[in-house]
Parts: C-alpha cells; sequence; structure tokens
C-alpha cells in the first residue's frame, strides 16, 4: 500500500480505477475507468460510477451517489446534512445517532464545475453542467446549465450525438 494513499479495506474499487496520491477512501464504491484526482475524500455509502472524473481537493460525502460518465472539478463540496450542530441537545458531541444522512444524486454525464457547493437531498439531471462556483440549493433539471449562488437555470442544452454518449 502506498503511503501517500489511504484505503480502507471496505472499499472496493472497479477495473482500471486510476488513483492518485494523497486521497483517503473509506466505505465507498467507485466504478470502473474512474480517474480520482489529488486530495480527494470519498466516505463510506458514497458511489462513484464508470468512467468519472473526479478533480482534485474535491469532497464527496456519505449520502452522495454520481453515476456513470460524471465530471466533478476541482475543489467541488458536497453537503449531507441541511442543519448541522457540532453538539447534540444533552451538549454532548453528536455522532451518528444523532442524526440522518441526507442523499444526492448526480446523475449520469453531468458536470460540476470548480469550486461549486452541492447540497443535500437533491438531484444534478442527467447531461447537467453546474457552472463553477456555484451553489445548488435545489434539483437540476436534466440537459440544463446553472450558475450563481443559489444556482439558476442560465439555459438549456441542446442535444447532441456528442452529450449522449
Amino acid at each position: 500500500m502506498n503511503e501517500y494513499v489511504a484505503i480502507g479495506s471496505n472499499v472496493r474499487l472497479g477495473r482500471d480505477v486510476r488513483l492518485s496520491k494523497f486521497i483517503n477512501l473509506y466505505g465507498c464504491e467507485i466504478g470502473d475507468e474512474t480517474k480520482i484526482g489529488a486530495f480527494v475524500e470519498i466516505q463510506k455509502n458514497a458511489t462513484v460510477g464508470k468512467r468519472c472524473k473526479i478533480s482534485s481537493h474535491s469532497f464527496i460525502c456519505e449520502g452522495v451517489t454520481i453515476e456513470d460518465n460524471v465530471f466533478i472539478g476541482h475543489g467541488v463540496m458536497f453537503i449531507n446534512d441541511s442543519y448541522p450542530r457540532a453538539t447534540a441537545a444533552g451538549g454532548s458531541l453528536q455522532t451518528e445517532a444523532d442524526w440522518k444522512v441526507e442523499k444526492t444524486i448526480i446523475r449520469k454525464g453531468a458536470s460540476v464545475g470548480s469550486g461549486a457547493t452541492i447540497l443535500a437531498n437533491l438531484c444534478v439531471g442527467e447531461n447537467a453542467i453546474v457552472g463553477a462556483g456555484a451553489v445548488v440549493t435545489k434539483d437540476v433539471p436534466p440537459n440544463t446549465i446553472v450558475v450563481g449562488n443559489p444556482a439558476r437555470v442560465l439555459r438549456y442544452i441542446e442535444q447532441t450525438a456528442e452529450v449522449t454518449k
């Protein structure tokens, strides 16, 4: 095992997955031919599909599903708790028993630009593009480009053979 790659024994890696140094993977599943950049963390119960590219410095938390052929830009952050707190009602630090993971899904062929933040309980539609730096607070329709904070539809993508591969 490479000293600069932390991969838990419970990680399922597909065929021909390419891993950079300085990554942390545990309890997740990575599909065939996916490339994971440096300084990426993918937590337990997260799934990354086939032929995806996860760029450096991105954080994919528990509850995130990324389907096939998805691009995740540099420094993309996913959120899995709409109301995060450090402590439970009694004042002690929260544990897993004190909250419920909220799910997020990125549909096949979508692209998420560098520096975007994707909040919990939403879906980025098939072939959609999330612009760099966008903060996605609600579902993104398929075949649209969203930008801004909060992310809003900029325009619709015309279907081409390239997009639907």
